[in-house]
C-alpha cells in the first residue's frame, strides 16, 4: 500500500533535546549527527519517503539553522515538490502563539497549515528514535483496528536513568493502550514508547483546538495519559532494530553499536534506505603506516595513526603517531601528532593540538563540545 497523499508527516525536530544538552545547546535534536555521516531526523524522514508520504512538515522551536542547512529543499529525501514536499515550520506560525512547552501547543502553533492539507490522517514522530519504521504496516493496522489512535511501541529493557526520559504504555490482551506511565522511576522490560502515532485529521483538529481553549500542553499527558479510557488508543508493537536516545551514555552507545555487522545490517535495510545530505568529499584516505580497526570512516577523512573500535565523520582528521579507540569523532574534527582518544565524543570541527590523552571510559565517555579547542 503506497500512503501518498492519504497522509501528511509531522517531524517535531526539538523535542527531548534536554536528555543530551552536550550536543543540543547549538542545534535540535533532529540535527544531531549520528553514525558516520546521517543527522537524527534522517531516520524519520526516510522512513516517511520509502513509504510514500509525500508531504511532510518539520516542526522546530530554535536553533535549527542546522537542520534548515541539512534539509534544504528535501532533495535527497524527494521532497522537492510543487505540491506537498518538505516544509519547515518554525514557531509562531500562528499569530497567537509562542515558544512551545509541549506537542499539544506546537500542533496549535501549526494548526493552519493543518487544516490546509490535502490529508486524512497525520503521522506523528519525533527524532530521538534511531530506526527503521513502516509505517504502510502502522497505518495499516490502524484502519483495521478501528482505532482513534495508533500509538507506536516496542519491548525493551529499561534502566532507571533512561525510564525517566521515556513513556511506558500498559497494553491490554486486544494490544489496546489502558495505562500510560510519563518519565517513570522503573526498571525492567517495558511496552516503551517510541512517541510515533497515527491520527485522523479531523480528530487532531477537535483535539488541538480543545487543548488550546483549556490551555493543555503536553499529548503525552492530556490525551494518551488522562484519557486513555475514553479514546480508542491501539498499541503497535514495533519489532525492528532500533536504539532510543535518552542521554550522553545511551547515544554513544547506540553509534558503538553500529560497528556490529549484525546491527548494521538490521538497521540499514536495503528494501528501506536511509537517505542524508550528500557532501562532494573524496574518498577516506589511509596514509602509509595507518591502522583501521573495526570502524566507520566516512569520506573525506584523512588517517594518519590508528583507529580501533571507532566511528569517524567526513572530514575527520587523524595525525601521525595517533591513536583512537572506543571514540566518536565528528565532522571536520582535527586530531594533531602523538594524540590518544579512548571513549571520547567530539562534536564538529574540534580541534586537538599535538601530544594530549583525552580517556573515558565505556560507561562514562567525554564529551568536547563543538569548535572546542583543547
Amino acid at each position: 500500500m503506497s500512503l501518498n497523499k492519504n497522509i501528511l508527516g509531522l517531524i517535531f525536530a526539538n523535542m527531548h533535546e534536554d536528555v543530551i544538552p552536550e550536543l543540543t545547546r547549538r542545534r535540535t535534536m533532529g540535527s544531531v549527527l549520528f553514525g558516520g555521516r546521517y543527522r537524527m531526523i534522517d531516520f524519520v524522514l526516510s522512513s516517511m519517503t520509502n513509504s510514500g508520504v509525500d508531504e511532510v512538515g518539520v516542526v522546530t522551536k530554535s536553533n535549527y539553522q542546522s537542520l534548515l542547512d541539512h534539509l534544504g529543499s528535501g532533495r535527497e529525501w524527494d521532497m522537492a515538490r510543487k505540491i506537498g514536499g518538505l516544509h519547515l515550520l518554525p514557531p509562531f506560525s500562528n499569530t497567537a502563539s509562542g515558544i512551545y512547552r509541549g506537542r499539544l501547543e506546537a500542533l496549535y502553533g501549526i494548526t493552519e497549515f493543518i487544516k490546509y492539507s490535502a490529508a486524512d490522517y497525520v503521522i506523528m514522530s519525533d527524532c530521538d528514535v534511531v530506526t527503521s519504521f513502516d509505517y504502510d504496516d502502522i497505518f495499516e493496522q490502524h484502519i483495521r483496528s478501528g482505532a482513534d489512535i495508533t500509538a507506536v511501541y516496542a519491548r525493551a529493557n529499561l534502566t532507571q536513568e533512561a525510564a525517566v526520559h521515556s513513556n511506558v504504555f500498559g497494553i491490554d490482551e486486544n494490544g489496546r493502550v489502558n495505562n500510560v506511565l510519563i518519565n517513570p522511576k522503573l526498571s525492567g522490560e517495558c511496552n516503551v514508547a517510541l512517541n510515533t502515532y497515527i491520527i485522523s485529521k479531523d480528530l487532531l483538529m477537535n483535539i488541538i483546538t480543545e487543548g488550546a481553549a483549556k490551555g493543555h500542553y503536553s499529548f503525552a499527558k492530556t490525551i494518551l495519559q488522562a484519557r486513555c479510557n475514553e479514546f480508542v488508543i491501539q498499541g503497535y508493537e514495533h519489532k525492528r532494530y532500533f536504539s532510543k536516545i535518552t542521554s550522553i551514555q545511551t547515544y554513544y552507545d547506540a553509534n558503538m553499536a553500529l560497528l556490529s555487522t549484525e546491527n548494521r545490517k538490521s538497521l540499514f535495510l536495503d528494501t528501506n534506505p536511509i537517505y542524508t545530505k550528500i557532501r562532494d568529499n573524496p574518498p577516506a584516505k589511509l596514509a602509509i603506516g595507518a591502522k583501521v580497526k573495526n570502524s566507520i570512516v566516512a569520506d573525506g577523512c584523512i588517517i594518519e595513526g590508528t583507529v580501533e573500535n571507532s566511528i569517524l565523520f567526513r572530514g575527520a582528521k587523524v595525525g601521525k603517531g595517533s591513536i583512537i579507540r572506543n571514540s566518536i569523532v565528528m565532522q571536520d574534527t582535527a586530531v594533531g601528532r602523538n594524540c590518544t582518544l579512548d571513549s571520547v565524543i567530539t562534536d564538529k570541527q574540534v580541534t586537538i593540538t599535538d601530544g594530549k590523552i583525552l580517556t573515558g571510559s565505556s560507561n562514562y565517555p567525554i564529551c568536547i563540545g563543538k569548535g572546542a579547542q583543547i
